[in-house]
């Protein structure tokens, strides 16, 4: 069987002791994306102000857009055009375990770049999913609507599970 890519929305709140949880949608793909290893692939997303995931099967991928890149460099005449900085761009991404839980420690850094608070909104994105910190999706512009407000009732139905939890000590 051949991986499907990601798609589908989630949204996990912080965990205690720096832990996040990658949600049951998501860890299904990784760890299929990922040979069967539980491992996930994390780095900054180049232009939007959130992190991208993706399993292990990616690094090839990243290999192919690498020689795609640098060919079309070439063909433009793009003098300025680096493949070392552009593969460490691309290969820069942090590996780190799950458990069956799908629970992982997301490296400072990683929450930094990712600007993460109180909870991580999961997006699809097919060859990726994007990880956003709920303030930031709200701030994106035009033809974000549907993310904002998958992301926005998500967050609400979360809050409502996690008020009832407290009221029922």
């Amino acid at each position: 069987m051949s991986f499907g890519g990601y798609s589908g929305q989630a949204y996990s709140p912080a965990g205690d002791k720096g832990r996040f949880v990658l949600p049951p949608l998501f860890r299904k793909a990784v760890k299929e994306s990922s040979g069967g290893s539980k491992i996930l692939c994390l780095a900054k997303h180049e232009r939007w102000n959130c992190l991208i995931g993706f399993g292990l099967s990616r690094k090839e991928e990243l290999e192919a857009q690498l020689d795609r890149e640098e060919e079309r460099a070439l063909r433009l005449g793009q003098d300025d055009w680096d493949r070392d900085l552009r593969a460490m761009q691309l290969f820069g991404f942090a590996e780190m375990p799950f458990d069956d839980s799908g629970r992982f420690v997301m490296p400072e850094h990683l929450r930094t770049l990712g600007q993460v608070g109180e909870g991580l909104y999961f997006q699809g994105g097919g060859r990726f999913f994007t990880i956003w910190n709920p303030a930031e999706l709200a701030e994106m512009g035009d033809g974000w609507e549907s993310a904002q407000v998958a992301c926005a009732n998500l967050v609400t139905e979360a809050e409502a599970k996690a008020k009832s939890k407290g009221g029922a000590k």
